[in-house]
C-alpha cells in the first residue's frame, strides 16, 4: 500500500474510533493479542452487531468480505469500502469462487491487510454460535480466532429482529455500552492429515463455541431468511420456522431459497400457534383432494402420528414431495385425479 494511503488510512482509523465514543463505546476490553499478520493472515470472529466490523477496522485495519448489501449502510458501509472489501454475492456459485480467490491472494502475500470474516455470515444474539461458511478455511492458512461479546443488563446490543435506526437510537441514548475482545490462540489445518476445509472450519468452530461458554449449532443464514418471511407473513412465533438449514442443504441439497418459497405455501396452510397443519387444511393449501396418495403422504410427514406437522417435518421427511410442490406440480399432477391412487 502506498505511504500516501498508510497516513490516510491512519486519519480514518481515528475517525472509526471516534465512532465507537459516540456510540457509548468509552473503553473496549480486550483479553490476548492479535498474532502477526506473517503468521496468522486471516482473522475469523462471531458476528453480533454491525459495530463489529467498526472495531476491527480500528484495531486491526484488515481487508474484510462482505455481502454486496451492507455496503449502503450508514457509518458501516463507509468503512467496509475503506476496508478494500471483498464483495460477494452468497447465492451466486461464480461470487463465491472469486472471493475464495480473493481470499487466497490476499492472504498469500505479506503486502496486503490480514483478512476478516465473519463465517456464520450473518449476526446472532451471541447465545449461540451458527454453522460455518467454508471461505475462509478453504485457501488453508493459519486462522486466528476471535470472539466480541457485548455485556448487558438493560438493552441487548446484538443486531436481530431490530431495524438499525431504531438499534442506533438506543445504543446513542445509552450513558455507556460494553464490548469485549479476546484474541484466542491460532488455528491452523493439519498439513500431515490433508485437513479439509470442513473439518477446519468445524475445529475453529468448536475452539470459539468453547471459549464463548456456548453451542454451535447447525443453523446458517438461511434460517435467517426463513425467520424473516415468516415474520413478513406475521406468523405469531418465526422462530418456528427454522430448520437448521445447514444440515438440510448439505443432507437434503436443498437451497434456502426453495425452503423459503416452500415456506410461503407452507404458510398458506393456515398452521395454529405451534406452527403445526392439519390434513385438511394440507390438502386445502395443494388443493389436492383426499385419496389414499395424499393420505399416506400426510402420514409420512407425520413421524409423531399425532395428525399433525409441522414445517420442520415437511422438510426433512417430504423432500421429493417438496421439490415437487415448490415448483407447482403438485396441483397440476394430482389436483384433477377423481379416483383414489393406491400407492
Amino acid at each position: 500500500m502506498p505511504k500516501w494511503r498508510c497516513r490516510l488510512m491512519w486519519v480514518t482509523r481515528i475517525c472509526s474510533r471516534a465512532i465507537l465514543f459516540s456510540f457509548g463505546y468509552h473503553w473496549i476490553k480486550r483479553k490476548g493479542k492479535p498474532a502477526r499478520r506473517e503468521v496468522a493472515p486471516i482473522v475469523v470472529s462471531n458476528h453480533v452487531s454491525y459495530i463489529d466490523p467498526i472495531f476491527f477496522f480500528y484495531e486491526l485495519f484488515p481487508t474484510i468480505v462482505s455481502s454486496e448489501s451492507h455496503d449502503s449502510m450508514p457509518f458501516v458501509g463507509t468503512i467496509i469500502r475503506a476496508m478494500q472489501v471483498i464483495y460477494v454475492d452468497r447465492f451466486s456459485r461464480s461470487s463465491r469462487k472469486h472471493a475464495v480467490n480473493e481470499i487466497k491472494r490476499k492472504a498469500s502475500c505479506n503486502r496486503f491487510p490480514r483478512v476478516l470474516l465473519f463465517p456464520e455470515g450473518t449476526t446472532t444474539n451471541g447465545r449461540s454460535l451458527i454453522s460455518f461458511q467454508l471461505g475462509a478455511f478453504i485457501p488453508g492458512y493459519p486462522v486466528q480466532p476471535v470472539i466480541v461479546r457485548y455485556p448487558h443488563v438493560h438493552f441487548d446490543q446484538s443486531w436481530g429482529n431490530i431495524s438499525i435506526a431504531k438499534l442506533m437510537f438506543r445504543m446513542f441514548t445509552q450513558f455507556h455500552n460494553f464490548m469485549e475482545v479476546e484474541y484466542l490462540p491460532l488455528v491452523s489445518p493439519h498439513e500431515s492429515r490433508k485437513e479439509n476445509a470442513v473439518h477446519f472450519a468445524e475445529r475453529t468452530g468448536h475452539t470459539i463455541a468453547s471459549a464463548l461458554n456456548v453451542e454451535q449449532t447447525l443453523h446458517s443464514y438461511g434460517d435467517f431468511m426463513l425467520f424473516t418471511k415468516a415474520a413478513e407473513l406475521k406468523q405469531e412465533n418465526p422462530s418456528l420456522y427454522m430448520v437448521e438449514m445447514a444440515w438440510v442443504q448439505s443432507s437434503l441439497h436443498l437451497k434456502a431459497l426453495e425452503a423459503v418459497d416452500f415456506l410461503e405455501i407452507y404458510l398458506q396452510m393456515n398452521p395454529d400457534p405451534r406452527g403445526q397443519v392439519e390434513f385438511h387444511d394440507f390438502l386445502r393449501a395443494l388443493r389436492l383432494k383426499p385419496c389414499g396418495l395424499s393420505e399416506k403422504m400426510f402420514e409420512f410427514i407425520d413421524v409423531q402420528k399425532i395428525g399433525k406437522i409441522t414445517f420442520k417435518q415437511v422438510i426433512c421427511y417430504s423432500n421429493p414431495y417438496l421439490l415437487l410442490i415448490t415448483h407447482g406440480y403438485v396441483r397440476s399432477t394430482f389436483g384433477g385425479i377423481g379416483t383414489p391412487i393406491q400407492l
